[in-house]
């Protein structure tokens, strides 16, 4: 009964205390991943000890990373990933045999035994998943090139992670055959989820979702199901959850409804990161933690520079651009938390002492707590450095991603919209269409029209318009709120036409920057089609006399 009644007391602790870290590194402008650990740090051994990692908090801590993947799963799309398919491969293979190699010899100069030096080198090839996606996703750069990178080696880590798990828990690396059954057994399993996880997202979920789709709650809650579901399944035959987790947002991402699923579930992936990062810290004890704290240093410092070097070849030998291979390589510098957790097994199974496993934690936490700040400023770094390396800045150029510039975007496809969608289309080279009817998306899908599924008051739904960089943008919803929110989204140059069905509400919009608001009680559709043809025939009209101008100025200046 005391540890039942000890479980909402710890999370009390912990939220209370996270909340006031939290806090004050706001106002130090320092990362919110650094704070949980700290607030970890300060409950745990080594500060007050009054929290234990035990129970309800270790399962919400694995939770918390299981969220994380199944998050990163749905921001996933196949046709993204396998245009960088191929390349992704060689890295992630080259980069664990690389890594794993260096570590090692960073250990063994340090004076850890051979056996040692050799597990040591096997925890610590992992980047920090957890750090990665989150700060990445909150710059809104997981979907960019190198992002897309990252995450690719990731995925090739967990797997490798889950490999390294099992040949651990076997208690014995000295039978050959006993080892390379393991690996087969694995990755068969793996393949056979990732095979139920393909099929499901082309011929089950879509049917699922079509009908549940208009439903919120229980869109919500059979995607969280879902997750469940898989993750479940990755215990039952004794794979990772994490892995379990990825596969099922995977699945989810081929729908048409993933942007809103990605902030449905951000909210519950944050509250359980929290629980995560503070458990971290929870289970740092003072004594294990710096009995090795100068070989911990020493060697933290010098497989920065190490896997910076070690990436940035791999991406660049892939013939990517010098900026994606800087940018790739320095967001996947650190050493991770599942150091931590391969340390414990090799600790549990007698491969290394527990000092050694405080020589790990050291060195995740010192990395994982510099690589915050380095990912979150990877560009500025990049600015101030990439003069170093001029001389292998080719004229590269980097798998075309498609991204939306210089479109049209259609919110709400009414009559309207359905009429001036063929005429945009003579006007624009693409054209992007958001709604959230169910039956309309899938209208759209049959006759080939790009669309987003969801609510436009979403962040991700938003950031998938990318309005700052759209041309022209029609609004067929007379939601003054909904619109208000358009206007602080659309870019300096944007035209945007609003539908309206009140005269106070026109007037409104027009102060917040709408270049022409449409009175639907007033006029007809065909009037207002004409309306917006006559205005989009004006807008070329001025294109061309801007460029007409521009070519005069060119050739005078000749």
């Amino acid at each position: 009964m005391s540890n039942v009644i000890a479980y909402p007391t710890n999370f009390a602790i912990i939220f209370v205390a996270a909340t006031l870290v939290g806090y004050i590194a706001h106002r130090l402008v320092q990362p919110t991943i650094v704070s949980y650990i700290l607030t970890g740090v300060i409950l745990g051994p080594v500060g007050l000890n009054i929290v234990v990692e035990e129970g309800l908090v270790e399962i919400m801590s694995s939770l918390g990373l299981g969220f994380l993947l199944f998050l990163l799963g749905i921001k996933m799309h196949f046709d993204e990933i396998k245009e960088i398919f191929r390349p992704i491969v060689n890295i992630a293979g080259s980069q664990i045999l690389l890594q794993q190699s260096l570590a090692f010899l960073v250990a063994y100069l340090l004076g850890f035994p051979l056996w040692q030096a050799f597990v040591i080198g096997l925890c610590t090839i992992f980047g920090a998943t957890p750090v990665i996606v989150k700060v990445l996703t909150d710059k809104d750069e997981i979907r960019t090139l190198p992002g897309r990178i990252n995450v690719g080696v990731l995925i090739g880590q967990d797997i490798y992670l889950v490999i390294a798990l099992a040949l651990l828990g076997i208690g014995t690396l000295a039978e050959p055959l006993e080892v390379a059954t393991t690996v087969v057994k694995i990755l068969i399993l793996i393949a056979a989820i990732s095979i139920v996880t393909i099929v499901s997202s082309r011929y089950v979920l879509p049917k699922i979702f079509k009908k549940i789709a208009d439903n919120k709650e229980v869109f919500f809650l059979f995607t969280i199901a879902w997750a469940f579901l898989f993750i479940y399944a990755s215990k039952r035959l004794e794979l990772s959850i994490e892995v379990g987790a990825f596969l099922a947002g995977l699945g989810l991402a081929q729908l048409p409804y993933s942007r809103e699923l990605e902030d449905r579930i951000k909210p519950i992936t944050d509250f359980f990161i929290l629980v995560f990062f503070s458990s971290i810290g929870l289970r740092l004890v003072a004594d294990e933690l710096f009995y090795y704290w100068k070989e911990a240093v020493i060697a933290s410092i010098i497989l920065v520079f190490g896997n910076f070097l070690i990436m940035f070849y791999l991406i660049y030998k892939e013939d990517f651009s010098v900026k994606t291979s800087f940018i790739g390589s320095i967001n996947m510098i650190q050493v991770s938390e599942f150091s931590l957790v391969v340390g414990a097994l090799a600790v549990a199974q007698g491969f290394i002492e527990i000092e050694v496993l405080g020589y790990l934690s050291l060195m995740a936490l010192m990395t994982m707590s510099a690589s915050t700040y380095v990912i979150a400023n990877n560009n500025k770094i990049y600015e101030r450095t990439k003069h170093l390396f001029e001389r292998l800045d080719t004229e590269r150029k980097d798998v075309d991603l498609k991204e939306y510039s210089g479109h049209a975007v259609v919110m709400g496809y009414d009559d309207l919209a359905e009429k001036l969608v063929p005429l945009l289309e003579e006007h624009f080279e693409h054209v992007l269409i958001l709604d959230s009817n169910a039956e309309k998306i899938e209208k759209l899908d049959r006759r080939g029209l790009d669309n987003i599924y969801g609510d436009f008051r979403y962040g991700e739904v938003r950031r998938a318009l990318n309005l700052k960089d759209a041309s022209f943008v029609f609004s067929s919803i007379p939601d003054i709120d909904l619109n208000s929110i358009l206007l602080d989204n659309v870019g300096p140059s944007t035209k945007v036409f609003i539908e309206c069905e009140w005269e106070e509400h026109s007037d409104r919009l027009h102060e917040m920057g709408a270049d022409h608001v449409l009175l639907i009680n007033e006029v007809s559709i065909l009037q207002l089609f004409k309306y917006v043809e006559d205005h989009l025939n004006e807008m070329d009209r001025k294109e061309k006399t801007i460029d007409q101008e521009k070519g005069g100025e060119i050739k005078d200046g000749r």
